[in-house]
């Protein structure tokens, strides 16, 4: 992986600028506040980013500020906080219109979302889901094997976005414990804003071949091929349209999530 972290990097530092404005039906006051603009790292989370947004609108609400939650202004969907920023914006942006535009509720918290009651809930979410990758990855013996000061520098990475304070710990989770490769692929595939595809998937064949990311596709969603077997979506991740021919292990060593997931969303064909 030495000679790939430049990739690392820059996947790492990728952003998305996002306008936040504040619902017009809450205003509260005789003037509308202006829009909050933040570049926003895609594997972050939402909710990292909305104490800015509570002390950028506070004053202009009556509601309760740790009500707080977001809308994707052009489809009035509200935003899942527990998928990464960057997830969100390819799946729910798909024209890619920059800044991307979220409206900002401090009332009527829906139930289509889970609540977040405070920055541990993220941390916990973020750690289980490491946990469940590298049991996926190595049966869970290199985040078992790592002390707790490790968990800590990784949330600490993300939080802080850190890029080599993060992978100082996360290099082992992907090198893992000296088998010739992962048991099996942590990922989630994308399908619209309801629902996600995740199946077991083993990265080498009987032959012991490295599968691809066509193989992965063909066999966890294949509806995605049409009667010719030609593509009927585009397979994107960090903003990226992926060859199908990408080696699936080389893939979820350098672009997946802090969360050791790779993350892909299918968009159809326009």
């Amino acid at each position: 992986m030495a000679e790939d972290r430049g990739i690392l990097r820059e996947v790492w530092e990728g952003k998305v600028p996002v306008s936040f404005t504040l619902s017009a039906e809450e205003v509260s006051t005789y003037e509308h506040p202006e829009s909050c603009y933040l570049l926003v790292p895609r594997h972050s989370y939402f909710p990292l980013f909305l104490d800015k947004l509570q002390k950028h609108f506070i004053n202009y609400v009556n509601g309760d500020e740790s009500d707080v939650w977001l809308e994707n202004t052009n489809t009035n969907q509200p935003i899942k906080w527990h998928y990464p920023v960057g997830v969100l914006f390819d799946l729910l942006n798909s024209s890619h219109s920059l800044p991307w535009n979220l409206t900002v509720h401090f009332k009527n918290f829906p139930d289509s979302i889970f609540r977040w009651n405070n920055r541990d809930a993220i941390e916990s979410h973020f750690m289980s889901c490491i946990k469940e990758a590298d049991a996926l990855k190595h049966l869970g013996k290199v985040i078992s094997g790592m002390q707790i000061q490790h968990h800590k520098q990784l949330w600490a990475g993300l939080l802080s976005d850190k890029f080599e304070q993060f992978w100082a710990v996360n290099k082992k989770l992907m090198e893992g414990d000296g088998d010739e490769s992962f048991k099996s692929i942590p990922f989630k595939i994308y399908q619209g804003d309801s629902r996600h595809i995740q199946k077991l998937f083993k990265p080498q064949n009987e032959r012991g071949d490295s599968k691809t990311l066509r193989d992965m596709i063909q066999e966890v969603a294949p509806e995605c091929f049409d009667e010719n077997g030609e593509l009927n979506q585009k397979i994107i991740t960090h903003g990226i349209e992926m060859p199908l021919e990408s080696d699936i292990i080389w893939l979820s060593e350098h672009l997946s999530y802090p969360d050791n997931f790779l993350h892909i969303c299918l968009i159809p064909l326009e």
